[in-house]
Protein backbone atom coordinates (compact mmCIF):
# COMPACT_ATOMS: atom_id res chain seq x y z
CA UNK A 1 0.00 0.00 0.00
CA UNK A 2 1.36 3.43 -0.93
CA UNK A 3 1.86 6.25 1.55
CA UNK A 4 2.45 9.85 0.50
CA UNK A 5 5.58 11.37 2.07
CA UNK A 6 6.21 15.09 2.53
CA UNK A 7 9.68 16.31 3.49
CA UNK A 8 10.25 19.77 4.93
CA UNK A 9 13.79 20.71 3.94
CA UNK A 10 15.77 19.52 0.95
CA UNK A 11 19.35 20.06 2.08
CA UNK A 12 21.79 17.56 3.60
CA UNK A 13 19.25 15.59 5.62
CA UNK A 14 16.33 16.27 3.29
CA UNK A 15 18.21 14.51 0.51
CA UNK A 16 19.19 11.62 2.80
CA UNK A 17 15.56 11.06 3.78
CA UNK A 18 14.36 11.31 0.17
CA UNK A 19 16.89 8.70 -0.95
CA UNK A 20 15.91 6.49 1.99
CA UNK A 21 12.21 6.69 1.13
CA UNK A 22 13.00 5.74 -2.47
CA UNK A 23 15.01 2.70 -1.36
CA UNK A 24 13.34 1.38 1.78
CA UNK A 25 10.59 -0.70 0.16
CA UNK A 26 13.08 -2.48 -2.09
CA UNK A 27 15.58 -3.08 0.73
CA UNK A 28 13.17 -4.22 3.45
CA UNK A 29 10.05 -5.15 1.43
CA UNK A 30 7.94 -2.91 3.67
CA UNK A 31 4.17 -3.23 3.49
CA UNK A 32 3.89 0.55 3.23
CA UNK A 33 5.47 1.81 -0.01
CA UNK A 34 6.57 5.46 0.18
CA UNK A 35 5.60 7.85 -2.59
CA UNK A 36 7.53 11.13 -2.58
CA UNK A 37 4.60 13.51 -2.78
CA UNK A 38 5.92 16.97 -1.86
CA UNK A 39 9.10 18.74 -0.78
CA UNK A 40 9.31 22.14 0.89
CA UNK A 41 12.23 24.56 0.82
CA UNK A 42 12.72 28.23 1.71
CA UNK A 43 12.28 29.39 -1.90
CA UNK A 44 10.18 27.96 -4.71
CA UNK A 45 13.28 27.89 -6.91
CA UNK A 46 15.19 25.60 -4.56
CA UNK A 47 12.06 23.55 -3.85
CA UNK A 48 11.61 22.91 -7.59
CA UNK A 49 15.27 21.91 -7.85
CA UNK A 50 14.83 19.40 -5.03
CA UNK A 51 11.63 18.11 -6.61
CA UNK A 52 13.39 17.39 -9.88
CA UNK A 53 16.59 16.04 -8.32
CA UNK A 54 14.96 13.73 -5.75
CA UNK A 55 11.84 12.64 -7.62
CA UNK A 56 9.02 14.38 -5.75
CA UNK A 57 5.68 14.91 -7.45
CA UNK A 58 5.35 18.50 -6.28
CA UNK A 59 7.20 21.33 -4.55
CA UNK A 60 6.32 24.28 -2.32
CA UNK A 61 7.95 27.05 -0.32
CA UNK A 62 5.16 26.93 2.31
CA UNK A 63 5.45 24.12 4.84
CA UNK A 64 1.81 24.64 5.86
CA UNK A 65 0.71 23.75 2.34
CA UNK A 66 2.73 20.55 2.59
CA UNK A 67 1.38 19.55 6.00
CA UNK A 68 -2.25 20.24 5.06
CA UNK A 69 -2.15 18.53 1.67
CA UNK A 70 -4.43 15.48 1.57
CA UNK A 71 -1.92 13.45 -0.46
CA UNK A 72 0.79 13.98 2.15
CA UNK A 73 0.08 11.26 4.71
CA UNK A 74 3.33 11.30 6.72
CA UNK A 75 5.87 14.05 7.29
CA UNK A 76 9.64 14.20 7.70
CA UNK A 77 10.95 17.38 9.33
CA UNK A 78 14.48 18.10 8.11
CA UNK A 79 14.48 21.86 8.63
CA UNK A 80 16.21 23.99 11.32
CA UNK A 81 15.30 23.31 14.98
CA UNK A 82 13.47 26.61 15.38
CA UNK A 83 10.84 25.36 12.90
CA UNK A 84 10.25 21.90 14.40
CA UNK A 85 7.59 22.65 16.99
CA UNK A 86 5.17 24.55 14.77
CA UNK A 87 5.41 22.01 11.94
CA UNK A 88 4.98 19.02 14.25
CA UNK A 89 2.05 20.52 16.14
CA UNK A 90 0.13 21.22 12.92
CA UNK A 91 0.90 17.75 11.59
CA UNK A 92 -0.29 16.09 14.79
CA UNK A 93 -3.40 18.25 14.82
CA UNK A 94 -4.29 16.58 11.52
CA UNK A 95 -3.28 13.11 12.77
CA UNK A 96 -0.27 12.77 10.50
CA UNK A 97 2.78 10.74 11.63
CA UNK A 98 6.04 12.67 12.00
CA UNK A 99 9.72 11.76 11.79
CA UNK A 100 11.68 14.75 13.11
CA UNK A 101 15.39 15.30 12.77
CA UNK A 102 17.36 15.69 15.98
CA UNK A 103 17.43 17.55 18.25
CA UNK A 104 13.70 18.11 18.67
CA UNK A 105 12.91 21.80 18.68
CA UNK A 106 15.04 24.75 19.75
CA UNK A 107 14.41 24.39 23.50
CA UNK A 108 13.22 22.06 26.23
CA UNK A 109 9.84 23.80 26.14
CA UNK A 110 9.60 23.05 22.43
CA UNK A 111 10.31 19.36 22.84
CA UNK A 112 7.90 19.07 25.78
CA UNK A 113 5.15 20.63 23.69
CA UNK A 114 5.97 18.29 20.80
CA UNK A 115 5.75 15.26 23.09
CA UNK A 116 2.36 16.42 24.35
CA UNK A 117 1.09 16.97 20.80
CA UNK A 118 2.33 13.54 19.72
CA UNK A 119 0.63 11.80 22.65
CA UNK A 120 -2.61 13.67 22.03
CA UNK A 121 -2.61 12.70 18.35
CA UNK A 122 -1.84 9.06 19.03
CA UNK A 123 0.07 8.61 15.77
CA UNK A 124 3.60 7.39 14.99
CA UNK A 125 6.41 9.73 15.99
CA UNK A 126 10.16 9.25 15.84
CA UNK A 127 13.36 11.27 16.20
CA UNK A 128 16.20 10.97 13.68
CA UNK A 129 18.99 9.51 15.79
CA UNK A 130 20.46 7.46 12.96
CA UNK A 131 23.86 6.42 14.38
CA UNK A 132 22.39 4.06 16.97
CA UNK A 133 20.80 2.18 14.07
CA UNK A 134 24.02 0.74 12.71
CA UNK A 135 23.85 -3.06 12.88
CA UNK A 136 26.93 -2.95 15.15
CA UNK A 137 25.36 -0.66 17.75
CA UNK A 138 22.07 -2.54 17.59
CA UNK A 139 24.09 -5.69 18.31
CA UNK A 140 25.87 -3.95 21.20
CA UNK A 141 22.49 -3.13 22.76
CA UNK A 142 21.49 -6.77 22.32
CA UNK A 143 24.66 -8.01 24.01
CA UNK A 144 24.08 -5.67 26.96
CA UNK A 145 20.43 -6.70 27.33
CA UNK A 146 21.46 -10.37 27.24
CA UNK A 147 23.93 -9.79 30.08
CA UNK A 148 26.97 -10.64 27.95
CA UNK A 149 29.21 -8.10 29.69
CA UNK A 150 27.42 -8.21 33.06
CA UNK A 151 26.51 -5.04 34.93
CA UNK A 152 27.79 -1.82 33.37
CA UNK A 153 30.25 0.00 35.64
CA UNK A 154 31.63 2.62 33.24
CA UNK A 155 30.59 4.31 30.00
CA UNK A 156 32.75 6.60 27.87
CA UNK A 157 31.30 8.21 24.76
CA UNK A 158 32.39 10.84 22.29
CA UNK A 159 31.09 12.52 19.18
CA UNK A 160 34.10 14.31 17.74
CA UNK A 161 34.67 15.85 14.31
CA UNK A 162 37.12 18.41 12.94
CA UNK A 163 35.09 20.46 10.46
CA UNK A 164 35.90 23.63 12.46
CA UNK A 165 39.33 22.61 13.76
CA UNK A 166 41.10 25.13 11.50
CA UNK A 167 40.98 28.56 13.22
CA UNK A 168 41.25 30.26 9.81
CA UNK A 169 37.98 28.82 8.54
CA UNK A 170 35.43 31.62 8.03
CA UNK A 171 32.36 32.40 10.09
CA UNK A 172 29.16 30.70 8.95
CA UNK A 173 25.69 29.78 10.18
CA UNK A 174 27.37 27.04 12.23
CA UNK A 175 29.23 29.62 14.36
CA UNK A 176 26.13 31.56 15.37
CA UNK A 177 23.27 30.59 17.69
CA UNK A 178 23.12 28.00 20.47
CA UNK A 179 21.19 25.49 18.36
CA UNK A 180 24.03 25.36 15.82
CA UNK A 181 26.82 24.78 18.36
CA UNK A 182 28.29 21.44 19.29
CA UNK A 183 25.74 20.87 22.07
CA UNK A 184 22.93 21.39 19.57
CA UNK A 185 24.52 19.59 16.65
CA UNK A 186 26.78 16.68 17.65
CA UNK A 187 26.13 16.12 21.36
CA UNK A 188 22.52 14.86 21.06
CA UNK A 189 23.68 11.83 19.05
CA UNK A 190 26.07 10.57 21.72
CA UNK A 191 23.74 11.50 24.58
CA UNK A 192 21.06 9.41 22.89
CA UNK A 193 23.55 6.55 22.52
CA UNK A 194 24.49 6.76 26.20
CA UNK A 195 20.82 6.51 27.20
CA UNK A 196 20.29 3.63 24.77
CA UNK A 197 23.32 1.65 25.90
CA UNK A 198 23.75 2.48 29.59
CA UNK A 199 20.34 3.78 30.67
CA UNK A 200 19.08 7.05 32.17
CA UNK A 201 21.50 9.70 33.45
CA UNK A 202 20.55 11.02 36.89
CA UNK A 203 23.20 13.68 37.53
CA UNK A 204 26.07 15.40 35.75
CA UNK A 205 28.69 18.14 35.91
CA UNK A 206 29.85 19.77 32.69
CA UNK A 207 32.05 22.28 30.91
CA UNK A 208 31.11 24.03 27.66
CA UNK A 209 33.70 26.04 25.76
CA UNK A 210 34.31 28.05 22.61
CA UNK A 211 37.83 27.25 21.39
CA UNK A 212 38.02 29.94 18.70
CA UNK A 213 35.89 32.87 19.82
CA UNK A 214 36.16 34.89 16.60
CA UNK A 215 36.24 34.06 12.89
CA UNK A 216 36.61 36.22 9.81
CA UNK A 217 33.72 36.84 7.45
CA UNK A 218 34.06 38.43 4.01
CA UNK A 219 34.09 41.92 5.50
CA UNK A 220 34.90 41.69 9.20
CA UNK A 221 35.86 39.64 12.24
CA UNK A 222 32.75 38.05 13.74
CA UNK A 223 32.26 36.77 17.28
CA UNK A 224 31.49 33.06 17.55
CA UNK A 225 28.33 32.84 19.66
CA UNK A 226 28.16 29.11 20.32
CA UNK A 227 30.27 26.24 21.64
CA UNK A 228 33.08 24.31 19.95
CA UNK A 229 33.40 21.51 22.47
CA UNK A 230 31.99 20.28 25.76
CA UNK A 231 32.50 17.50 28.28
CA UNK A 232 30.55 16.02 31.16
CA UNK A 233 30.99 13.54 33.96
CA UNK A 234 27.81 11.75 34.88
CA UNK A 235 26.17 9.10 37.01
CA UNK A 236 23.66 6.69 35.48
CA UNK A 237 20.54 5.44 37.28
CA UNK A 238 22.18 2.00 37.44
CA UNK A 239 25.02 3.49 39.51
CA UNK A 240 27.53 3.34 36.66
CA UNK A 241 29.95 6.23 36.13
CA UNK A 242 30.34 7.96 32.79
CA UNK A 243 32.12 10.58 30.73
CA UNK A 244 30.98 12.17 27.45
CA UNK A 245 32.91 14.50 25.15
CA UNK A 246 31.70 16.38 22.09
CA UNK A 247 33.77 18.49 19.70
CA UNK A 248 33.77 20.06 16.25
CA UNK A 249 37.44 21.07 16.65
CA UNK A 250 38.86 17.59 17.27
CA UNK A 251 41.74 17.70 14.80
CA UNK A 252 41.93 14.52 12.72
CA UNK A 253 38.54 13.15 13.75
CA UNK A 254 36.08 12.85 10.85
CA UNK A 255 33.26 10.78 12.36
CA UNK A 256 34.32 10.16 15.92
CA UNK A 257 31.09 8.66 17.22
CA UNK A 258 32.69 6.18 19.59
CA UNK A 259 32.06 4.48 22.91
CA UNK A 260 33.65 2.13 25.42
CA UNK A 261 31.52 0.21 27.88
CA UNK A 262 33.02 -1.64 30.85
CA UNK A 263 30.98 -4.34 32.56
CA UNK A 264 31.45 -6.78 35.40
CA UNK A 265 31.92 -9.70 32.96
CA UNK A 266 33.27 -8.02 29.84
CA UNK A 267 33.55 -4.88 27.74
CA UNK A 268 32.54 -3.41 24.37
CA UNK A 269 34.24 -0.89 22.09
CA UNK A 270 32.94 0.78 18.93
CA UNK A 271 34.06 3.56 16.60
CA UNK A 272 31.84 4.90 13.81
CA UNK A 273 34.88 5.43 11.58
CA UNK A 274 34.95 1.62 11.46
CA UNK A 275 31.21 1.15 11.69
CA UNK A 276 31.12 -2.46 10.51
CA UNK A 277 33.12 -3.83 13.42
CA UNK A 278 32.42 -4.27 17.11
CA UNK A 279 35.09 -5.15 19.69
CA UNK A 280 34.04 -7.51 22.48
CA UNK A 281 36.00 -8.68 25.54
CA UNK A 282 34.69 -11.56 27.64
CA UNK A 283 36.15 -12.35 31.03
CA UNK A 284 36.32 -16.09 30.54
CA UNK A 285 38.86 -18.75 29.61
CA UNK A 286 42.50 -18.80 30.61
CA UNK A 287 44.09 -15.39 31.21
CA UNK A 288 46.82 -15.95 28.63
CA UNK A 289 44.22 -16.25 25.85
CA UNK A 290 41.97 -13.35 26.82
CA UNK A 291 41.68 -10.18 24.80
CA UNK A 292 39.31 -8.06 22.73
CA UNK A 293 38.04 -9.82 19.61
CA UNK A 294 36.94 -7.96 16.50
CA UNK A 295 33.48 -8.98 15.35
CA UNK A 296 32.88 -8.22 11.67
CA UNK A 297 29.25 -7.27 11.20
CA UNK A 298 27.28 -9.51 8.86
CA UNK A 299 23.94 -11.19 8.09
CA UNK A 300 23.53 -12.52 11.64
CA UNK A 301 23.39 -8.98 13.06
CA UNK A 302 20.33 -6.68 13.19
CA UNK A 303 19.13 -5.14 9.89
CA UNK A 304 22.25 -6.19 7.94
CA UNK A 305 20.98 -9.04 5.76
CA UNK A 306 18.48 -6.80 3.94
CA UNK A 307 21.44 -4.93 2.45
CA UNK A 308 23.97 -7.69 1.82
CA UNK A 309 24.42 -11.45 2.24
CA UNK A 310 28.17 -11.23 2.76
CA UNK A 311 29.65 -10.72 6.24
CA UNK A 312 32.25 -7.98 6.46
CA UNK A 313 31.08 -6.28 3.25
CA UNK A 314 29.61 -3.46 5.33
CA UNK A 315 26.86 -0.88 5.46
CA UNK A 316 27.24 2.90 5.26
CA UNK A 317 25.76 6.19 6.40
CA UNK A 318 22.83 6.20 3.97
CA UNK A 319 21.90 2.70 5.08
CA UNK A 320 21.33 4.03 8.62
CA UNK A 321 18.72 6.42 7.21
CA UNK A 322 17.08 3.58 5.26
CA UNK A 323 16.84 1.54 8.49
CA UNK A 324 15.31 4.60 10.13
CA UNK A 325 12.74 4.90 7.31
CA UNK A 326 11.86 1.21 7.74
CA UNK A 327 11.27 1.70 11.46
CA UNK A 328 9.12 4.80 10.83
CA UNK A 329 6.97 2.98 8.27
CA UNK A 330 6.64 -0.01 10.60
CA UNK A 331 5.48 2.25 13.44
CA UNK A 332 2.86 3.78 11.15
CA UNK A 333 1.70 0.38 9.90
CA UNK A 334 1.48 -1.38 13.27
CA UNK A 335 0.48 1.55 15.46
CA UNK A 336 3.17 0.47 17.92
CA UNK A 337 5.83 3.02 19.00
CA UNK A 338 9.38 2.32 17.86
CA UNK A 339 12.35 3.78 19.73
CA UNK A 340 13.39 6.58 19.73
CA UNK A 341 10.04 8.35 19.99
CA UNK A 342 9.49 12.04 20.72
CA UNK A 343 9.53 11.15 24.43
CA UNK A 344 13.01 9.70 24.00
CA UNK A 345 14.11 12.83 22.14
CA UNK A 346 12.85 14.94 25.00
CA UNK A 347 15.05 12.94 27.40
CA UNK A 348 18.09 13.95 25.33
CA UNK A 349 17.07 17.60 25.49
CA UNK A 350 16.86 17.36 29.29
CA UNK A 351 20.52 16.36 29.37
CA UNK A 352 21.50 19.18 27.00
CA UNK A 353 19.77 21.75 29.20
CA UNK A 354 21.40 20.30 32.33
CA UNK A 355 24.82 20.57 30.64
CA UNK A 356 24.37 24.28 29.97
CA UNK A 357 23.08 24.86 33.51
CA UNK A 358 26.01 22.97 35.01
CA UNK A 359 28.56 24.85 32.92
CA UNK A 360 27.06 28.19 33.92
CA UNK A 361 26.69 27.38 37.62
CA UNK A 362 29.83 25.22 37.85
CA UNK A 363 27.97 22.60 39.84
CA UNK A 364 26.42 19.15 39.67
CA UNK A 365 22.91 19.07 38.20
CA UNK A 366 20.18 16.54 38.92
CA UNK A 367 18.28 15.21 35.89
CA UNK A 368 14.73 13.91 36.02
CA UNK A 369 14.74 10.61 34.15
CA UNK A 370 12.41 8.41 32.18
CA UNK A 371 13.40 4.77 32.63
CA UNK A 372 11.74 3.83 29.32
CA UNK A 373 14.59 5.47 27.40
CA UNK A 374 16.82 2.40 27.94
Amino acid sequence: MEIGIGIVGGGYMGKAHAVAMHAVAAVFNTKLRPRLEMVCATTIKSANQYRDAFGFARATDDWRELVLDDKVEAIVIASPQVTHREIAELAFKHKKPVLCEKPMGASLDDSAAMVAAAKNAGVANMVGFNYVRTPATQFARQLIRDGKIGDITWFRGEHTEDFLADPDLPASWRTSGTANGTMGDLAPHMINAALALAGPITELIAEVETVYDARRSETEIQKVTNDDHAQLMCRFASGAMGHLYFSRTATGRKMGFAYEITGSKGAIRFDQEDQNALWLYEMKGVEAERGFKKILIGPHHPDYLAFCQGPGHGTGYQDQIIIEAKDFLTAIETGEPIWPTFSDGHEVNKIVEAVFASAEQKSWQQVSTNAECF
